[in-house]
């Protein structure tokens, strides 16, 4: 299978596929009853000005929509994870970023006054809690096995060229009349 190189759209395709895990995830929990409201009207009672209007059709998918912007940013900052720390543990690492943007993002939502519609229910908390578990599985395991290895190096700290400034040191053993490690030439012997 062809993994995919460029970080960007690694990051848009996990996304993308979170939303689709997040929204039937989502969808089944409202169904069953756990949940109080979708995700798509939570994220458009941030957009419309009633609860009877975050329940059309239109702010469905607008609240979609959102959703799918939250879950391109979710992805990006786990792919940034995935680069600095390694793909190991990467379903652990992405239902734990999951779980905390997912959180992040209702706290944001709580303090929004004119939101009516942030569920208040534990239970349906708790479901948004396991739907944003699910989303950083879905998301954390596309971006370690979909993405290229050549995305995940660590970059070198120098890159291996020579530094063009002295340091303090070498300016110091410069004029001290120390010997160069590199040569067998004496540096600071013509300054004496």
């Amino acid at each position: 299978m062809k993994k995919i190189k460029d970080r960007y759209f690694l990051t848009v395709v996990a996304g993308l596929l979170g939303l689709v895990g997040v929204t039937v995830f989502d969808t089944l929990s409202y169904r069953m009853g756990y949940s109080e409201r979708t995700y798509r009207e939570t994220a458009a009672g941030l957009f419309v000005p009633s609860k009877r209007k975050a329940k059309t059709k239109s702010a469905h998918i607008l609240g979609l929509s959102m959703n799918g912007v939250a879950s391109i940013i979710g992805a990006g900052l786990i792919s940034t994870l995935f680069v600095k720390t390694g793909r190991d543990f990467y379903a652990l690492k992405g239902m734990v970023s999951g779980i905390t943007h997912g959180a992040f993002l209702m706290l944001i939502q709580s303090f929004l006054p004119w939101n009516k519609m942030k569920p208040k229910g534990p239970v349906s908390n708790l479901s948004y809690v396991l739907t944003n578990a699910f989303y950083g599985l879905i998301c954390g395991t596309a971006i370690a096995k979909l993405g290229d290895d050549s995305l995940f190096d660590v970059e070198p700290v120098n890159d291996q060229l020579k530094p063009t400034i002295e340091t303090s040191e070498e300016v110091d053993r410069r004029f001290s009349g120390y010997t160069d490690i590199d040569t067998t030439t004496t540096i600071g012997s013509t300054y004496h």
